[in-house]
C-alpha cells in the first residue's frame, strides 16, 4: 500500500500541481492544507505517512513552527519545500529536524525521489528505536532479575547468619525450647533458598528452552484427588478446598497415546504429570496462601472434547486491577500482599508450564472478593 501524504502549501494552483503529481506516482494525498494551524489537526486525525510542508505559509504560524508540532508530538516525518535558500531560512529549518529538502521550482523526479528517501529513512529509524528499546528493556529485564534474586537470598542469609550467631555465642545460655525454635528458623530460611534456588533454575531453563515436556498417559481425576489431599492437610482446618469433577475423557483405540481399563473401557489423556503437579500445585497453594482468614477454596475439572479444564476460586484478598498486566512476570508481587510470604516467581513458572503443554491460562479477581484461574490443557 502506497504511502498517505499530507501536503501543506498556501499557493492553491502549486498545491494542486503537487497533489497530482504525488497521486501519478501512486501516492495517496487525503487533502491539503494552507495553514500551519490546520496541518497540525489534520496529521492528528489522519496520522499521515510524511507532510510535504511549505516553510512560508499565511496565517499565524509558519511552516518551521508546524512541522516542529507535527514531528514532536506525532513522530510524522517532513519534507520542507521552500522558494528560499538563503542560509537563516535553512539554519532555521534544520533545527527541526526534516527529512528533506525541496527548493521551488522543482521537478517531479526530485519531488518523488526525496519522498521515498525520507520515508525509508524513517522507517529504519522507527525499526531501529524499536530494537534499541527492546534491548533496553532486556538489559534491565536482566538487570532486575539480577537484583531481586541478590534481594530474595539475602533475607533468609541474614536469618541464617542471626540465628547462627546467637547459637554460637549464647548456647550454654538458651534452653532447649529456645534452641529449637532458633534452629527452626534456620531450617526455614534453608528451605525458602532451595525452593528460590530451585525456581530460578526453573525459569533458567524456560528461558533457553531446556525443559524437558514428557507427556504420558495420567489418570487425572486421581491425580487432582491426591492433590487435593495434599493440599488440604498442610492448609489446616481454617480452609476447606473442595474437589468436583464433569465429564469423563473418552478417546478412540487408535490415539498414539492412550491406555485403556479392561474394566471401564476408558483412555487417559496424555500430560505431562511433573509440570502439571506444579501448574496445579502452586495455584491450589496461593489459593491457600492468598486466603489468610481462611474460606472454601474450589477446584473444578472438566473433562471437555479434546481437552481438559481445571478451574481453582479463592475467596481471598484478591489481585489489585493495576497489578493483573504483570501478574506472569517474574518476581512480580501484588501491590495487597503486605506480609504473606514469597517471592514472585510461581505463576511466571505456570504460565509456562501451560505453554508448554500449548495450553492456555485466564484468570478473573477482585480486590476483597477472590480470585479464579482457569487452565485448558490439549490432551493430544
Amino acid at each position: 500500500m502506497k504511502a498517505r501524504i499530507l501536503v501543506v502549501e498556501d499557493e492553491r494552483i502549486i498545491a494542486y500541481d503537487i497533489k497530482s503529481c504525488l497521486e501519478k506516482a501512486g501516492y495517496i494525498v487525503p487533502t491539503i492544507a494552507a495553514y500551519g494551524e490546520r496541518a497540525i489537526e489534520i496529521a492528528e486525525e489522519s496520522q499521515p505517512d510524511l507532510v510535504l510542508m511549505d516553510v512560508m505559509l499565511k496565517g499565524n504560524m509558519n511552516g518551521i513552527e508546524a512541522a516542529e508540532q507535527i514531528i514532536n508530538r506525532f513522530d510524522i516525518p517532513v519534507v520542507y519545500l521552500t522558494a528560499y535558500s538563503d542560509d537563516s531560512t535553512l539554519k532555521r529549518a534544520k533545527t527541526s529536524q526534516p527529512f528533506g529538502y525541496i527548493l521551488k521550482p522543482f521537478e517531479e523526479t526530485q519531488l518523488i525521489t526525496t519522498i521515498e528517501i525520507a520515508l525509508n529513512k524513517h522507517q529504519t529509524e522507527m525499526v531501529m528505536r524499536a530494537d534499541l528499546k527492546k534491548e533496553k528493556q532486556m538489559r534491565e529485564l536482566k538487570s532486575n532479575f539480577v537484583s531481586m534474586v541478590s534481594h530474595e537470598f539475602r533475607n533468609p542469609l541474614t536469618t541464617i547468619g542471626t540465628y547462627t550467631d546467637l547459637l554460637a555465642s549464647y548456647a550454654h545460655q538458651l534452653n532447649e525450647a529456645k534452641k529449637s525454635e532458633y534452629l527452626c528458623h534456620i531450617q526455614n530460611a534453608v528451605k525458602h533458598m532451595t525452593d528460590l534456588m530451585s525456581d530460578v533454575l526453573l525459569i533458567g531453563k524456560a528461558e533457553i528452552n531446556q525443559l524437558i515436556f514428557n507427556p504420558a498417559p495420567l489418570d487425572v481425576e486421581n491425580f487432582c484427588k491426591d492433590l487435593v489431599t495434599e493440599v488440604q492437610f498442610s492448609a489446616g482446618d481454617q480452609h476447606k478446598v473442595i474437589f468436583t469433577t464433569q465429564g469423563q475423557y473418552r478417546e478412540l483405540e487408535d490415539t498414539t497415546c492412550h491406555w485403556r481399563s479392561l474394566a471401564i473401557k476408558t483412555f487417559l489423556p496424555c500430560l505431562d504429570e511433573k509440570l502439571l503437579r506444579h501448574i496445579l500445585g502452586n495455584l491450589l497453594a496461593n489459593a491457600v496462601k492468598y486466603s489468610p482468614f481462611g474460606g472454601t477454596v474450589r477446584f473444578d475439572l472438566f473433562f471437555i472434547e479434546g481437552e481438559v479444564m481445571f478451574r481453582i476460586q479463592d475467596e481471598g484478598i484478591g489481585i489489585a486491577e493495576f497489578d493483573q498486566e504483570d501478574l506472569f512476570n517474574s518476581f512480580h508481587r501484588g501491590s495487597n500482599v503486605g506480609n504473606i510470604p514469597g517471592h514472585g516467581l510461581g505463576l511466571a513458572i505456570v504460565k509456562q508450564y501451560v505453554e508448554l503443554h500449548r495450553g492456555e491460562i485466564t484468570f478473573a479477581s477482585k480486590v476483597g472478593v477472590g480470585t479464579t484461574f482457569i487452565v485448558s490443557l490439549p490432551v493430544k
